[in-house]
C-alpha cells in the first residue's frame, strides 16, 4: 500500500499518518519524490481501514501494490533510485552509464594490477574480479578466496577504482566488508536466501546478478529479499539466461531489460561476457545494452587472455576493449 500526501502537506501531517499506520502494527517509510511525498506501508494491512486513514489532514489518496515484490516496484517508489559506491561512481537516474572492467578470477599480484591499469587507462569506473569462483567442475581453479580479495583491494587502490567482487558465502562478509566496495551476488547464488539476507544487513552496495533459468519476478524478488532487510542500494544485473539455444553461452534478454527498468525504480546493468561466452560479440552486445537503457556494463578483461586461468574465450584484450570504448562515445 502507498499513501500518497498532497503537495501541500506538512512535514506534521506526514509525521501524524505514520504514527497512525504504526499504532496498526506495520512498518512505514517514507519517501521523498521530486513531485509528491508517499508513505509506503508493509504488512497486515486488513489491520488498517483505509477510510480512516483516507481523512486524515495531507492525505491525497491510497494506492494498492499489486506486485509480489513490493519495495523494489516503481508502484512503491517511482522515482528512480542512485546507488553510490565508493561515494563517487553513481547507478541510476540521470548519471552515465558506468562501465565495470577486469579479469574474470584475480590470478597473481601483477595480473591484476596490470589490468586494472588497462582498463582505467580506457575508461572504466570500477574493477571487477573474482576471488571466490563458483564453477561448474570441481577440478576448474576456484580463485585465491581473501588472498585473492585483498590483491584486488590494492590494485583498486593503486589505479583509483573503487572493486567488485563475488561473495558466496556469508561465511566471508566480514572480508569482503573489509576488502571490497560493492558486494556481487553471482547468478547461482540469486536465490541463496540465507546469503541475500545477510547482505540485507549491512551498509554496502550489492550487484545482485539474474539466475540463468530465473524469471524477471524472481529476479525481483530477490532483489527484494535485500530491500526487505534494510539495503536499498542495490544493482541489477542482467546476465542472460539459459534457452534451447547453443551456439553462445547464453542469451542476453534486453526484453527483460527494458521492462525491468520500466517496472522497478532500481539501477540495472548488462554482462555481455558471460551472455556471450566468446569475445567476439562482446563489443556488439554491449552497444545493445546500452541502446536499451542499461545503467552500465561489467566487462570481463584480461591481459592475456590465452593463458586465462577462467573464461579466456570471452574476455577481451585492451585493445578490443579500446576499440569498443571508442564505439560506445555517443551512449556513454
Amino acid at each position: 500500500m502507498i499513501i500518497v500526501m498532497q503537495n501541500t502537506a506538512t512535514r506534521e501531517m506526514v509525521d501524524e499518518v505514520v504514527k497512525v499506520v504504526k499504532g496498526h502494527g506495520l512498518n512505514t517509510e517514507v519517501m521523498h519524490g521530486t513531485t509528491r511525498v508517499a508513505i509506503g506501508v508493509l504488512g497486515d494491512k486488513t489491520q488498517l481501514e483505509e477510510g480512516n486513514v483516507i481523512r486524515l489532514p495531507g492525505v491525497k489518496e491510497i494506492l494498492a501494490v499489486s506486485k509480489p515484490y513490493k519495495k523494489v516496484s516503481r508502484e512503491y517508489k517511482i522515482d528512480d533510485t542512485v546507488v553510490t559506491v565508493a561515494n563517487s561512481v553513481k547507478f541510476g537516474g540521470k548519471n552515465p552509464p558506468v562501465i565495470i572492467a577486469g579479469p574474470c578470477t584475480v590470478e597473481s599480484r601483477e595480473q591484476v594490477l596490470e589490468i586494472a591499469r588497462g582498463v582505467k587507462k580506457l575508461g572504466a569506473k570500477m574493477l571487477r574480479g573474482g576471488a571466490f569462483k563458483p564453477r561448474t567442475s570441481p577440478y576448474a581453479f576456484q580463485g585465491h578466496g581473501v588472498e585473492g580479495l585483498k590483491m584486488l583491494k590494492k590494485a583498486g587502490q593503486e589505479v583509483g577504482l573503487p572493486v567488485v567482487s563475488e561473495i558466496m558465502s556469508a561465511e566471508y562478509l566480514d572480508e569482503f566488508m573489509e576488502n571490497v566496495d560493492m558486494l556481487q551476488i553471482g547468478a547461482r547464488n540469486m536465490q541463496n536466501f540465507d546469503l541475500l539476507k545477510a547482505v540485507s544487513k549491512v551498509k554496502k552496495p550489492v550487484l545482485l546478478k539474474r539466475g540463468m533459468s530465473a524469471t524477471v519476478e524472481e529476479f525481483l524478488l530477490a532483489a527484494e529479499y535485500i530491500l526487505a532487510g534494510g539495503n536499498d542500494q542495490v544493482v541489477l544485473c542482467e546476465r542472460g539466461i539459459r534457452t534451447f539455444e547453443q551456439s553462445t553461452r547464453n542469451i542476453l534478454d534486453l526484453n527483460s531489460l527494458a521492462l525491468i527498468k520500466e517496472i522497478s525504480h532500481l539501477p540495472i546493468i548488462a554482462d555481455p561476457s558471460h551472455a556471450a561466452g566468446r569475445y567476439d560479440i562482446v563489443p556488439a552486445l554491449g552497444l545493445a545494452s546500452l541502446a536499451a537503457g542499461a545503467h552500465g556494463l561489467i566487462i570481463e578483461v584480461h591481459n592475456n587472455p590465452c593463458e586465462a586461468l577462467c573464461d579466456g574465450k570471452q574476455s577481451l584484450t585492451f585493445y578490443t576493449l579500446e576499440a569498443f570504448m571508442e564505439k560506445a562515445k555517443p551512449l556513454i
